[in-house]
């Protein structure tokens, strides 16, 4: 008889402390707050860890402006970022990066288009390019390279036929006939100047016969 009354008083406070663990566990505050929406902890930092959902309004002042100034390249579904957009530009305009400074990559419309407006500059000139963020195409360009640097900077003379190609060079896909071009002369140093017609574009540009460099070039979209 003792026996059996010891097991039921055993068997009863078994059962009152697994009450009150479920209980405990049911009305726990922190519960929720420790493990996230998605099973994931949040950082001592504030940061939210891998595998939670993060939109824009979650993030703290600045952090959306500068995730995007750390951007490096073309994104998942084909569109470019910032890093993408500056490294066509100086690579359009045969300018190193090392040469640039006062860098500017933002984002714009022009004509309908989400583009990138970059500009920069250097000691022989400054530089505009506007560029489309869906496939990195030029939609405007506007530089001038300053005539006292041309000798500084390099080159070889260039025939009319190797002008041509030089232009043709910084738009891919056109052809000869789409380039025109004359020789001017006058002001003792002499130029190539002309406009290259492609693909909803025209391009106008002027080049130093003496070393193939271009120091004047202008592209917009035909109206």
């Amino acid at each position: 008889m003792k026996r059996m009354v010891c097991a039921a008083v055993l068997f009863a406070a078994v059962l009152l402390v697994m009450g009150g663990c479920g209980k405990k566990q049911a009305l726990d505050p922190n519960l929720s707050s420790a493990q996230g929406a998605f099973g994931t902890e949040p950082s001592l930092n504030g940061e939210v860890s891998a595998g939670s959902e993060m939109s824009e309004n979650s993030l703290p002042d600045g952090t959306l402006e500068q995730a995007e100034s750390l951007d490096t390249g073309s994104t998942g579904d084909g569109t470019i970022d910032r890093s993408k957009a500056l490294s066509v530009a100086l690579e359009n305009a045969g300018v190193p990066e090392k040469d640039a400074y006062n860098v500017k990559a933002e984002r714009d419309r022009e004509n309908g288009i989400p583009i990138f407006r970059v500009e920069f500059e250097t000691d022989y000139g400054d530089y505009d390019f506007e560029i489309s963020i869906s496939d990195g195409w030029i939609v405007g360009a506007d530089y001038e390279v300053d005539e006292e640097w041309l000798d500084r900077l390099g080159g070889a003379p260039v025939t009319p036929e190797e002008a041509k190609n030089i232009v043709r060079s910084k738009v891919p896909g056109s052809e000869a006939g789409d380039v025109r071009i004359r020789k001017e002369g006058g002001d003792g140093r002499g130029r190539f100047e002309g406009e290259l017609f492609y693909a909803g574009m025209k391009y106008e540009f002027e080049m130093d016969p003496n070393t193939g460099i271009i120091f004047d070039w202008n592209a917009d979209l035909r109206e």
